[in-house]
């Protein structure tokens, strides 16, 4: 005669979980939701961002270069215009490295902006890689005094005593790294790529600095 199975699925360990276990099971899985939601958002996002800071490097190159337009594209329009409207702009006797930090801090401006625009929400990403392995770890604590408790009121030490808290115990645990492996893998990809495409897009400031440079200096002489 076989022992009599435990139904110990997902379903039941949520419904048969302390109260407390489930309103952690509940934030977790909310907080890995939004986070899923984020990343699929910047995956998007980030593929757009590289691609303006590709048309806005080949923009400023080409300008450098003395060679044609046909790379200006959206983000590499505003940035470029911002630029040439800064130069135009006289501020008296300038030297050659005032007026082109001048020119280029304008235009970076207009960079930290757009990027601080698409790295928007990626901290939320950081918090809950941070923090969610510890709230599942509380949960896990609470399962497990959750188990002793019945144990204690049961007055055995049976698997079916047992079992429901130890199983509601790992189960927080594994929600907790659920929702913080991801978030972590993912921050750390968004943070080495936005700082490649900010030195991108700094390395095309500075060539379009230094053309604008050029231009406003040849022109006085």
């Amino acid at each position: 005669m076989s022992a009599p199975t435990l139904e110990l699925s997902v379903k039941n360990i949520f419904l048969n979980a302390d109260p407390m276990v489930q309103g952690i099971m509940i934030i977790l899985f909310l907080a890995s939701l939004v986070c899923w939601i984020i990343i699929f958002e910047k995956i998007i996002i980030l593929r757009q961002v590289s691609r303006e800071i590709y048309f806005f490097k080949k923009a400023a190159t080409s300008l450098a270069e003395g060679t044609s337009r046909e790379f200006f594209h959206n983000f590499a329009q505003v940035i470029v215009k911002t630029g040439i409207a800064e130069s135009r702009d006289t501020a008296g006797a300038e030297t050659r490295a005032d007026f082109r930090e001048r020119v280029e801090r304008s235009m970076r401006q207009v960079l930290a902006g757009y990027l601080d625009q698409a790295g928007d929400r990626t901290l939320f990403l950081a918090t809950v890689g941070a923090t969610a392995p510890f709230v599942g770890l509380f949960g896990t604590v609470w399962g497990i005094i959750h188990s002793f408790v019945s144990i204690a009121a049961s007055g055995g030490t049976s698997l079916a005593v047992v079992a429901p808290g130890i199983a509601e115990a790992l189960f927080a645990t594994a929600m907790g790294l659920i929702a913080a492996i991801p978030a972590v893998i993912t921050y750390n990809k968004i943070t080495s790529t936005m700082k490649k495409i900010t030195m991108e897009a700094l390395a095309g400031i500075d060539l379009l600095g230094n053309h604008l440079a050029r231009l406003h200096f040849s022109r006085k002489d």
